[in-house]
């Protein structure tokens, strides 16, 4: 049986992980070739951690990781004024620039949003990861409900996991004082901004970009593209979602009316009853399969969307750079023709201030990628894992039913013949 499921994925879900990986490389088609069988297939989806090298964080090596960050335990707190949730931030180290080798904290989702903002102030260089929306639409989403509780935890798990991973983000003094400080001071820090994002915030004005690289032209088509990508896939999950919610409703009013029938039919009352056992049993399954598409695939999805627009935020903020590089490295060339000075310290600065976001970005983007097929590799590999679970469940539960009537036939045959 377990060989016919994996025909069923060689069939129906390899062709969407083929698709995937073609869409998700950095902007250049790849080979794909069909495996020759269902093992090969396997072989495909275990990532195993030596042939998808190439998906391993390579910061993330437990052997090379000194910084380990949790985010788990949510509370609601009720007072006169608001109602919140906390969560626990929980922190292991052997770093010498922190004072104690554990802390434990409670942050609400705020602390998190200013902790994103100084980073994206003191790290304007650098690739950002999202945090889950702050807003929600009032009587659509219940934001203290348990399982939005449950998903934007995970996220903010994810995001702080994220930045502690980075080999430049992590040593930020805003994350340490995120991970340390009971009192983070917020209202100070959020005015004071660093010297290179304040630079980098001024050439925003005044210039204008001739053309972007070819490298980044390339960068920037392929988040458009993906972007839509994700758009497409978000929309159809939703209605899917939506269906098998409609299903649940008419397949529990099927199932019950099985159940009401058996009380009042006694010659049929064990084959009504088992039919209604096998609706309540597919009811169970097509439960799993919905929560693990809105717990896992949607928020994932969710994810990448924001991490295209920081991404899309970083190239802008790239090329005001290189347009104010470009500005004033023409008005130095052209002061020099007419006055015979040499080149301005601050067309130097900014050349540099290029270069850095150069390799920043590109050092980023490259993580991103690795992060991105690893994450989703994972998450289609699920996804045939519950599929696979929902429909064997399903098949179980009416075979069981079917040996069961066939004995049932069996004995009325042979009391009959006996009479």
């Amino acid at each position: 049986r377990r060989a016919i499921w994996w025909v069923y994925i060689y069939i129906y879900i390899y062709p969407t992980i083929v698709y995937i990986e073609v869409v998700l490389t950095n902007g250049k088609p790849i080979e794909t070739s069909s495996p020759a069988s269902a093992s090969s297939l396997l072989n495909r989806l275990q990532l195993d951690d030596d042939l998808e090298a190439d998906t391993l964080d390579l910061y993330a090596s437990t052997e090379t990781r000194d910084l380990f960050v949790t985010v788990d335990d949510p509370k609601k707190h009720v007072s006169t004024m608001e109602t919140y949730i906390t969560y626990r931030v929980s922190t292991k180290t052997s770093r010498i620039e922190f004072d104690l080798p554990e802390y434990n904290l409670r942050r609400r989702y705020q602390d998190f949003d200013w902790l994103r903002m100084k980073l994206e102030d003191s790290q304007p260089t650098h690739l950002i990861p999202p945090l889950p929306e702050k807003f929600v639409m009032k009587g659509v989403v219940d934001r203290f409900s348990e399982e939005f509780v449950e998903t934007r935890m995970k996220a903010l798990d994810k995001f702080l996991k994220r930045v502690a991973d980075h080999p430049v983000l992590s040593f930020n003094p805003h994350l340490n004082a995120f991970l340390t400080a009971k009192d983070l001071n917020k209202r100070q820090g959020l005015a004071l901004l660093t010297k290179v994002g304040e630079s980098v915030k001024q050439a925003a004005g005044g210039y204008k970009l001739r053309a972007r690289p070819p490298e980044y032209c390339v960068m920037g088509e392929y988040l458009d593209t993906f972007n839509q990508k994700l758009g497409t896939m978000d929309r159809i999950a939703q209605r899917i979602l939506k269906e098998q919610t409609e299903y649940l409703v008419e397949l529990r009013e099927y199932g019950s009316v099985y159940a009401g029938w058996a009380g009042s039919e006694d010659a049929l009352t064990r084959p009504l009853e088992g039919v209604a056992g096998c609706v309540s049993t597919c009811c169970g399954a097509m439960e799993d399969l919905s929560e693990g598409m809105s717990q896992e695939l949607l928020p994932v999805l969710r994810e990448y969307v924001l991490y295209i627009e920081s991404m899309k935020n970083v190239l802008k903020k790239r090329d005001q750079s290189q347009a104010e590089y470009e500005g004033r490295l023409e008005a130095a060339v052209i002061r020099k023709q007419e006055e015979k000075t040499p080149v301005p310290v601050e067309v130097e600065k900014c050349q540099d201030r290029v270069e850095c976001f150069n390799a920043d970005l590109k050092a980023d983007w490259e993580r991103w990628q690795s992060n991105k097929r690893q994450d989703f590799r994972q998450l289609l590999t699920s996804m045939a894992d519950k599929n696979i679970n929902y429909f064997e469940k399903c098949q179980s539960a009416w075979e069981s039913l079917v040996s069961q009537l066939q004995d049932d036939q069996a004995e009325n045959t042979n009391e009959t013949n006996c009479d």
